[in-house]
């Protein structure tokens, strides 16, 4: 009797499925069946299932691909654009000394009487390849404005407290992300999307936001000239050939916005626990950001029911040794040494967001390993959004990480991503989050508040991308969340400015 049913259920089911392939349009035959349609049958962006963003640290474009063929590079540069001035407005008669640390010390590496004007790091008189770290630059919010100085670019070296180094720039021939460059889409028109620092370009990364803090100290809190640039001490140098300037800064501005580097309230962060409190959580009587409760991209991602992750390197050792007690030496945050992993706290955007605060469920869904990335690209399944961040010492900051050592394991990712069969319907999206103090010859444009600031590298590396290509376009940091936006028909977040674009010129299908 089984077998007789069975056989009629069959019989109906066949009935039913030539009825629908006669009335009904194959997408809905498709969705009916359960099934997507394939990849290559899908049309334009639709084709792209895997958007995946890699975040380097702190390069203007002029650093390290002012001599790439076809963009617009420093050969580009007039006088006008590069000629710094000291703090009168007056041009220098040259550049001031690179100054080691924050005192009026020359380093002896560089020559004290540069020429005023941009110059090779990697090549005489100062010969520094790109294997060796140079000292860091000071990259924060007011004093990024000054160095743009309303589009003249003319003040990098006296707002600075790396004195010439400001100008110093590479042939990036050698890096192996040049060559993907040359294979596929470099964008010659990318802007931060803040001014100022990682702290605040990561934000804007996820959230295009700026983070508040109504209830910061008086002690936070910048002072702010009538030019709306920090105010200087009394005791700063009256020329910057005499010395690094010296300003009132402080991370907060005047009305409570946070923009220069803070640290989570969460672990893992340079604020340890409170002896005997919760471990995952920083101490109270210790200054950090209050938990943010602006919408993210990731939160957009969520509700649409888009997958993503956060992958970080270094970050399941960071938490564990976050969660240190306050005496205890901590072995991976900010650790510096040789061979550290040197995770950087205040690279990790949605540890300062309430929704993903330690024990959420969003915390445990979307904040990963490296370790984890490089399973899930070996697998060919990652998830359809994916930002990575790399630990400190493969990032390409100044100060704790050398140009080469980072674009490799970059470049690594990448050719990972394109050996695997994630690669057919991938967009990789690699570029650094702000320019690290480095000049660059391009004006920003116009824009509100927070930002634009100083243009940085960008590619756009997938089989759809356009090949040997330099894309002009005007793009910022927020053109990543404009791009995500428009594949999975997202809410758009509403400080995305409306000047960028969004990528798809990149990109032909």
């Amino acid at each position: 009797m089984d077998a007789i049913n069975d056989k009629m259920h069959a019989r109906r089911e066949a009935r039913m499925t030539g009825w629908m392939k006669r009335a009904l349009p194959a997408v809905a035959i498709a969705l009916l069946a359960g099934c997507a349609t394939p990849p290559q049958q899908r049309a334009g962006l639709d084709r792209i299932e895997h958007v995946i963003v890699i975040y380097a640290e702190n390069r203007s474009f002029d650093n390290l691909y002012g001599l790439f063929p076809g963009a617009n590079g420093i050969a580009n540069a007039t006088p006008a654009q590069y000629t710094q001035v000291d703090h009168d407005g007056k041009p220098l008669p040259h550049l001031p000394p690179v100054w080691k640390g924050n005192t009026a010390n020359a380093d002896p590496a560089f020559p004290k009487d540069l020429p005023n004007r941009p110059f090779r790091i990697d090549a005489p008189p100062v010969n520094l390849p790109l294997s060796v770290k140079t000292r860091d630059l000071i990259h924060a919010f007011y004093r990024n404005q000054e160095q743009i100085d309303g589009g003249r670019n003319d003040r990098f070296a006296e707002a600075s407290d790396a004195g010439a180094l400001v100008m110093g720039y590479y042939d990036g021939s050698q890096l192996p992300m040049w060559k993907w460059a040359q294979e596929y889409t470099l964008a010659d028109n990318f802007f931060m999307g803040a001014f100022g620092g990682s702290y605040l370009n990561h934000v804007w990364l996820i959230c295009a936001c700026t983070p508040i803090d109504r209830n910061a100290p008086a002690n936070q809190r910048a002072q702010v000239d009538d030019r709306g640039w920090l105010a200087r001490k009394p005791s700063s140098p009256p020329s910057v050939l005499d010395g690094p300037p010296q300003f009132l800064a402080g991370p907060v501005t005047p009305d409570g916005y946070s923009v220069n580097t803070t640290q989570p309230p969460y672990q893992p962060s340079i604020v340890p626990p409170a002896k005997g409190a919760d471990p995952r959580l920083t101490d109270p009587a210790k200054y950090t950001l209050p938990p943010q409760t602006q919408t993210t991209i990731g939160d957009t991602l969520s509700a649409k029911g888009i997958t993503w992750t956060w992958y970080s390197g270094a970050w399941d050792d960071a938490v564990k040794d976050g969660m240190q007690p306050p005496e205890a030496k901590r072995v991976v945050i900010n650790y510096r040494e040789p061979g550290g992993k040197n995770f950087i706290t205040h690279h990790q955007p949605f540890n300062y967001f309430a929704n993903y605060a330690p024990g959420t469920a969003a915390r445990e869904a979307h904040l990963k390993d490296e370790k984890d990335l490089l399973a899930g690209i070996a697998k060919g399944e990652l998830p359809q959004v994916v930002f990575y961040k790399p630990q400190g010492s493969l990032n390409e900051h100044p100060g704790y990480a050398d140009v080469l050592s980072g674009d490799e394991h970059i470049a690594d990712i990448v050719a990972r991503i394109k050996a695997s069969p994630l690669w057919p319907t991938a967009a990789i999206i690699v570029t650094y989050d702000e320019n690290g103090g480095f000049w660059d010859h391009v004006a920003p444009p116009k824009g509100d508040r927070w930002g634009p600031g100083t243009r940085i590298p960008a590619m756009v590396i997938s089989p759809f991308a356009k090949k040997h290509h330099v894309d002009h376009t005007q793009y910022d940091t927020t053109s990543i969340l404009k791009f995500i936006t428009r594949r999975f028909a997202l809410t758009p977040l509403p400080g995305v400015r409306q000047g960028a674009g969004d990528l798809t010129q990149a990109f032909e299908f």
